[in-house]
């Protein structure tokens, strides 16, 4: 397995890796065949693997049903309750499930896994990739290259968190405002038919035109919606689009850190770069069960409602879980400080002492863009 951090091999005080997708590091991961590679997975049999990839459409219908429903209730809540301060916990509530439950929806809808209907996928897809601020193209190609370069430093392009951290952009993260300004400026971009550098080492140029497309809607929803607020001369109508992404997107936020930050970097072993972290039923729900990430690394095309079985079978062969998002921040917290001032620190995961060497297949993010 290619050496972990090779870019700190030089003498005295490390220096931070360049993160870009069109910088040096790029070249230097696909000269350490990092690229596009083989990744190690844990042993099961082919029949019951078949078993957990089936795809249903009842349990993300119930699910989407009970998202969608209480949306509908806290929305209507604040609606009520706005001028008070009874409105307050109704959009604290509808600006967790427009700001965050949302990007789990997006995720599991963009692998095609979520439904087994392909049209059920692509709407709840185009809907949360809207309210979570995440252009529909780009990300739908972007985390095809997380899955097939997951946390390799020139390639992979969700990093959520370079090293060394930057402390002030974190905390800005936790209302997603650099996110935000960013992702507003690029659709601004793509709405004139302008794709970014790094956009088009990952997107088909055959798609460019479908990022176009988005971006203009995108524009003309947000400019109906400010000037309703204008109109009402009120902020309700961007309370229920648009700022809950920022007010709301605090969770999802740490659900992000929580998946590989401070865990190896240029490693082809998800066991050593991705948390699995038990979660109550609550979080769950937010979360559409991505807690379990390191089975959804390994064996990305087995749907959500799937994963806590994929766990128990391959357990084993894994790293213990944390106990609780509150145990994984008491290691990432303190990894991230360390990190400030030595960026080549991570946490080590241990892996079973009875780990043999599997068959590994390369990842299978091509089955996601649709």
């Amino acid at each position: 397995m290619p050496e972990q951090n090779a870019a700190f091999e030089s003498p005295g005080k490390p220096k931070p890796r360049d993160y870009r997708l069109t910088g040096p590091e790029a070249a230097r991961a696909a000269q350490k065949g990092l690229v596009s590679a083989s990744w190690y997975q844990s042993p099961i049999s082919r029949k019951r693997m078949k078993e957990l990839m089936q795809r249903r459409d009842g349990p993300a219908l119930l699910d989407t049903a009970i998202w969608l429903s209480a949306m509908v209730v806290t929305g209507f809540g604040g609606y009520w309750f706005w001028g008070s301060w009874a409105c307050v916990p109704f959009f604290f509530v509808y600006g967790l499930l427009y700001g965050t439950a949302s990007n789990a929806r997006w995720h599991e809808a963009g692998h095609g896994t979520a439904f087994k209907t392909r049209w059920m996928n692509d709407a709840v897809y185009q809907l949360s990739s809207f309210m979570f601020m995440f252009e529909p193209q780009v990300w739908r190609w972007s985390h095809a290259r997380h899955h097939t370069d997951t946390v390799i430093v020139g390639r992979d392009p969700e990093i959520v968190e370079p090293r060394p951290p930057s402390l002030i952009n974190m905390a800005l993260s936790l209302f997603r405002m650099p996110y935000a300004l960013n992702t507003m400026w690029s659709v601004c971009k793509h709405a004139v038919g302008r794709m970014g550098e790094e956009e088009q080492t990952f997107i088909p140029e055959s798609e460019w035109p479908k990022v176009v497309r988005d971006a203009r809607v995108w524009l003309a929803i947000y400019a109906l919606t400010v000037g309703t607020a204008v109109y009402l001369q009120s902020w309700l109508p961007l309370m229920f689009i648009g700022l809950p992404t920022l007010y709301g997107g605090w969770l999802s936020y740490l659900f992000g850190l929580s998946q590989h930050v401070g865990l190896a970097e240029d490693v082809l072993d998800h066991r050593s770069n991705c948390r699995t972290i038990y979660m109550g039923p609550v979080l769950r729900f937010m979360y559409l069960n991505m807690n379990y990430h390191l089975e959804h690394h390994m064996y990305p095309m087995v749907p959500f409602h799937a994963l806590a079985q994929l766990h128990e079978e391959i357990r084993r062969d894994c790293p213990p879980p944390y106990t609780s998002l509150f145990e994984a921040f008491k290691e990432i917290i303190p990894t991230i400080w360390k990190q400030r001032k030595d960026p080549t620190y991570f946490v080590s995961r241990p892996l079973p002492q009875s780990t043999k060497p599997a068959a590994t297949v390369r990842a299978q993010p091509e089955a996601m863009p649709g």
